[in-house]
């Protein structure tokens, strides 16, 4: 754990389960004199990952709507039960205090049904809810609203496409500040070559390995494709790309992995661009997107047709955020370090605040 305070530099902290996570965090709230009293703190926002159909924006969360997220549980089997097991312990030790639920899906929960169906029977979609739910969508909110902000535009008029990537990946298309498509599926595991998940994959090849006994179980397959795959299974390396950027020259598998995880990104980059007729920016962020300037040259590179052009200087050696896109280029590129921290913070906020302008007039 490390702990950031304004004006400091961050302390690592260990963690021992001595005390739960929330009960820990308020009193290192109170240890280094952010508050004095935990009745001083008036909300707290939490991150989850699938909201489903169900919760399709931030919420200030009931017992009820406890109910319902537990629920759709399957969605995220990894990350929403721990999610709810820190707002019960949030809600047992802070009572009074609102808690609000800020969901990674509810920016894509409005997709055209074109682009969030699957071509299977609609009855799969009306009796189990299997589409497009994305994620990452914090992320790509909290940068399509800077890239805004830094282009002097209203997001309302902007066209972008916004690239999450780090060890998880995505990209999204944002026409006028809503989101029409997104990489990632039914389910993280879809769409772009990631560190450790395959990304897109054929069904039938999954098919074959599984009657070939390539698996045990489904879990075992689920558990290959999620943590063995992707970077990590095409370079035999790692699934940190910094790691298989510095065997590229004298591994052939380095370079493989290089090679793809660009390609896929080229390959969404470009149908997204179609689909928008054309974007205001590319946005870069996450670990890879605002630290690797090889990679983003990389990808730029391929994108010459569409009449981008990088000033090399300015993406080499720049603190974010920064445009790093030369005079000519029919988009800017932008490099902008995502904070979902702080759009959790401001949904948060903004419930509380509504909640209390009501009550003020009634």
């Amino acid at each position: 754990m490390i702990i950031s305070l304004p004006g400091s530099e961050p302390i690592p902290y260990t963690y021992t389960m001595k005390s739960t996570p929330v009960a820990l965090v308020i009193s290192l709230l109170k240890k280094y004199n952010v508050i004095k009293n935990p009745k001083e703190i008036v909300g707290i926002g939490h991150r989850i990952v699938a909201g489903g159909e169900i919760f399709k924006k931030s919420i200030t969360l009931t017992p009820d709507m406890l109910i319902q997220l537990q629920s759709i549980h399957d969605l995220a089997p990894l990350h929403n039960p721990a999610n709810i097991a820190g707002i019960q312990d949030a809600m047992n030790l802070l009572p009074d205090c609102p808690q609000v639920a800020v969901f990674d899906t509810s920016f894509f929960s409005d997709l055209p049904p074109e682009n969030y169906l699957y071509a299977l029977p609609l009855d799969f979609y009306r009796d189990y809810h299997i589409r497009k739910y994305g994620a990452h969508g914090t992320s790509h909110r909290f940068v399509a609203q800077q890239a805004a902000s830094l282009l002097g535009y209203s997001l309302s008029s902007l066209k972008l496409i916004t690239l999450h990537l780090g060890s998880g990946a995505s990209i999204a298309a944002i026409r006028y500040g809503k989101s029409i498509d997104i990489s990632m599926g039914f389910s993280p595991l879809t769409g772009l070559l990631m560190g450790t998940r395959c990304g897109d994959i054929d069904p039938s090849a999954l098919a074959f390995l599984i009657k070939n006994q390539a698996f045990s179980s489904i879990d075992d397959c689920m558990e290959t494709l999620n943590k063995k795959s992707g970077l990590l299974g095409i370079s035999g390396i790692s699934s940190d790309i910094r790691k298989i950027e510095a065997h590229i020259e004298d591994n052939h598998q380095a370079k493989l992995a290089i090679n793809m995880f660009v390609k896929k990104i080229c390959d969404y980059l470009g149908a997204y661009w179609l689909e928008l007729g054309g974007a205001d920016a590319l946005v870069f962020t996450g670990g890879i997107g605002e630290n690797d300037c090889y990679i983003r040259k990389l990808i730029c590179q391929k994108l010459t047709c569409l009449g981008i052009g990088i000033n090399s200087a300015n993406n080499k050696n720049q603190e974010a955020p920064f445009d790093f896109a030369n005079y000519n280029s029919k988009a800017r590129l932008l490099v902008i370090p995502t904070n979902e921290e702080l759009m959790i913070a401001r949904d948060t906020y903004e419930l509380i605040r509504r909640k209390e302008d009501v009550m003020d007039t009634v």
